[in-house]
């Protein structure tokens, strides 16, 4: 069975199983050692997975590691685990920064058996960085992910193209960051660096100020073009016609979604790209349903409000997807309904409740006028 599949199916068992996992070994037991296995490894073969590995710093004797995965009878990856909603910080890692000193395994894991942070030593050697080159999370990953987990698998581990992949991501990483943050909310200096790129006068601060405004709506009109091109391309069939409407042109964000963005900021509130996606998704599903320029999407901090002619009475759906267990409220019953999800594409099979939230609400006024 493909990696992918054997993630896919350990999300699944997880996210079944997570309520009932209380403690640290039972999520060793639930989690970590079938993601171990995943990779390739034999859990129960003393000479690929050592539990509880002991190796005595100085002093300190009798420590363990939770796991160490050994080659030819050295350990190559350690890995700390936590509870399942354990806390992650590198405040809690220190185990396995000493262990990281004194062995020579390059590459070290910390885990609650549901987010992975992968860490070596590009910054100084046989030093683990206290940044990681690398996160996983199991209830929330792409192929792209599942590609760089597989290096660390027992048929393609390689250090040096480990190590090599290492450099990439952790700058990779830096830069993704770095846009997240200009698109949420572009500093200064980026704002600067953008408008010099086009216009060619003094900028007066004046200038400046409404450069900002422009750079950010642009920002935003770029992602959602690049959405609807996505979204336009998906839906053909298999003849080459477009399940969309020929008449409907590509759709833009409506102005509550990008000319408010700045006041959302300063509430804390920031819509992601995934949050963006599944908006444009929904307003693809009721695109024969009612006009999609009625579909407006309002978000919150807690979560990502889709409404029916932009009425808080009329919601269709809510996105939860600001935690590591992603679902939708949908409204196509009395005071809505949770539903767990895995990714954006488990939205097309919501379509017809969907529709139905929407046809509930057309239908409620003409139902309350003849009361």
């Amino acid at each position: 069975m493909e990696l992918i599949d054997q993630l896919t199916n350990l999300a699944s068992r997880a996210q079944k199983q997570i309520t009932h996992i209380q403690t640290e070994e039972a999520t060793k037991n639930a989690l970590v050692m079938p993601f171990i296995n995943a990779l390739g490894y034999n859990v129960f073969d003393p000479t690929e997975v050592v539990p509880e590995f002991i190796c005595d710093i100085g002093t300190k004797k009798g420590e363990k590691i939770d796991y160490a995965i050994m080659r030819d009878g050295k350990p190559i990856i350690l890995i700390e685990c936590k509870h399942v909603g354990g806390d992650l910080s590198i405040n809690h890692a220190s185990q396995l920064f000493r262990y990281f000193h004194v062995t020579e395994a390059r590459i070290a894991v910390l885990t609650n058996g549901v987010h992975y942070r992968l860490f070596t030593d590009l910054e100084q050697p046989n030093k683990m960085d206290e940044r990681p080159f690398m996160e996983f999370d199991l209830f929330n990953f792409q192929e792209n992910d599942v590609a760089e987990i597989r290096k660390l698998s027992k048929p393609a581990f390689n250090i040096d193209d480990l190590l090599f992949a290492a450099y990439n991501l952790k700058y990779m990483r830096a830069f993704k960051n770095y846009f997240n943050e200009q698109f949420t909310q572009p500093s200064a200096d980026f704002i600067t660096f953008v408008s010099k790129q086009i216009y060619d006068g003094v900028l007066t601060p004046k200038l400046k100020e409404q450069f900002s405004v422009l750079v950010h709506r642009s920002f935003h009109q770029f992602l959602n073009d690049k959405i609807t091109m996505r979204l336009r391309s998906a839906m053909v069939d298999t003849s080459g016609h477009s399940l969309l409407a020929p008449e409907v042109p590509p759709v833009p964000l409506p102005e509550s979604a990008t000319a408010t963005v700045a006041e959302a900021v300063e509430k804390g509130i920031e819509t992601t790209v995934e949050e963006t996606e599944g908006f444009m998704i929904v307003r693809a599903i009721l695109r024969k349903t009612v006009p999609v320029n009625r579909v407006i999407m309002r978000d919150v901090q807690s979560y990502c409000g889709i409404l029916l002619d932009d009425n808080n009475r009329k919601p269709i759906c809510r996105l939860h997807f600001n935690s590591s267990k992603k679902y939708v409220t949908l409204f196509d019953v009395e005071g809505g309904e949770r539903v767990d999800i895995s990714s954006l594409d488990d939205l097309y099979s919501m379509a017809s409740r969907i529709r139905a939230a929407v046809q509930r609400h057309e239908t409620k006024p003409q139902e309350e006028a003849v009361a």
